[in-house]
């Protein structure tokens, strides 16, 4: 056997082998740790004291929240350029509902007088998902050219929040609720084509 073929051969041996323990973990629900994946921020003094189970659901969970960061995150740029570009520096003073500006206030102030380092000098950090959306609504005409329906923009605004809920609070997601993120998710995308 040449040596490039037995190269190949061992690879796709190796891959075999990686698909066999893949199997073996998910139907014994164990970690056998060959991802190499560890999170090096996660604090080790701590982290094992939990139990298992908890880490575990942290760990499905984590990628849910990670997706709801993207989102939110990707929404607030998303709002702060297009108003920014189209009612100028003043936008939030204009644009904005002033029930959102006064919770967006408050919170500001809740944490600068709780003496924790600020999240940021933007109110628009301060705002919630909710309120990103009454933003969107209050400004449709500014937005109408990036989501194509604002009646599909209120449903999945809606339905996000609601998915929001759990993932923000520390509750697992029901396997239905796992599969109408995913779904949504692809709705969000949708809306904006």
């Amino acid at each position: 056997m040449k040596v490039g073929d037995a190269i190949k051969l061992f690879g796709m041996t190796q891959q075999l082998i990686e698909s066999d323990l893949d199997s073996i973990e998910k139907l014994l629900s164990i970690d056998l740790g060959r991802t190499g994946n560890d999170n090096p921020f996660r604090d080790e003094d701590y982290f094992p004291q939990f139990g298992e189970q908890v880490r575990l659901e942290a760990a499905a969970m984590s990628k849910h929240y990670e997706i709801f960061y993207c989102l939110e995150k990707s929404l607030r740029q998303l709002i702060k350029a297009k108003l920014e570009a189209e009612r100028g520096a003043n936008w939030w003073s204009e644009s904005v509902p002033t029930n959102v500006k006064s919770s967006a206030e408050a919170n500001m102030k809740r944490e600068l007088d709780s003496g924790v380092t600020m999240r940021s000098a933007d109110l628009l950090d301060y705002t919630t998902f909710g309120e990103l959306g009454e933003i969107v609504r209050m400004n449709w005409s500014h937005f109408n050219d990036t989501f194509n329906s604002q009646g599909a923009f209120n449903k999945i605004m809606a339905s996000l929040n609601t998915l929001r809920g759990p993932i923000a609070h520390c509750s697992p997601l029901a396997d239905d609720e796992v599969a109408r993120l995913r779904l949504t998710m692809r709705d969000w995308f949708r809306l904006m084509e």
